[in-house]
């Protein structure tokens, strides 16, 4: 599953994002309402995890702007606040389900994946380039009768590169999108990941491949004979 967690306590949502990633669930974060409805706008979850609390926009106003524009992906409201009338204005806003803090880890997983299997993203559980597939449920990848089974990090460049293939992505922009803002890892975590994923590719006999574009980034393309 992919997993947008909205929450302005840093040190919670990172350590939400470990749990989770330690569940098999790719994950982004972000600290704000602003980013967060920037990122829903953009991409395509399977869950949605939104604090009331934030600055910029709160939980409940990007609530109501997905719902407004017919996004009807699984949320679920995580706040300090646990008085039943800020429940019930979450779930009239069209929160799936709310969970107050603090929480055991064990319920919020639970609770996560429960919303998960309600989403019908996650039954769209492939992504084809060229002969190369990506099981976004299994985290394999595939060419032909071969696959290969992706770690979370890998999983999640090569889930970027194949929703958007031929675009081509800064080494800046795969760090902020796949290690976040608050990453500790340098730069070269990237080129280190990005070769994983050639090594994987050639040993599958895909037809496609990650290309460095000089002085801007990468790409995946397929190859041609």
């Amino acid at each position: 599953m992919r997993i947008l967690i909205a929450e302005d306590e840093v040190e919670i949502a990172r350590a939400l994002k470990v749990l989770l990633e330690k569940n098999k669930c790719s994950v982004d974060i972000v600290h704000n309402g602003k980013d967060a409805w920037d990122y829903i706008s953009q991409g395509k979850f399977d869950v949605v995890v939104l604090d009331i609390m934030m600055p910029e926009m709160d939980g409940l106003e990007v609530l109501r702007k997905m719902r407004d524009s017919h996004d009807t992906t699984p949320v679920m409201l995580l706040t300090a606040k646990s008085e039943i009338e800020d429940r019930v204005a979450g779930l009239n806003a069209g929160a799936d389900d709310y969970l107050p803090k603090p929480f055991a880890a064990s319920e919020f997983i639970a609770r996560v994946k429960a919303l998960g299997r309600r989403s019908l993203s996650y039954t769209e559980s492939l992504i084809r380039v060229g002969d190369t597939t990506l099981d976004c449920n299994r985290f394999e990848l595939s060419a032909g009768d071969v696959s290969v089974r992706l770690n979370n990090k890998e999983y999640q460049l090569m889930e970027l590169f194949m929703k958007h293939p031929r675009f081509v992505f800064s080494t800046e922009h795969i760090m902020e999108k796949i290690w976040g803002q608050d990453a500790e890892a340098g730069m070269d975590v990237v080129w280190t990941y990005i070769g994983f994923l050639r090594k994987k590719l050639k040993q599958l006999g895909a037809s496609v491949e990650i290309k460095t574009v000089r002085g801007a980034g990468y790409s995946l393309e397929e190859t041609t004979c």
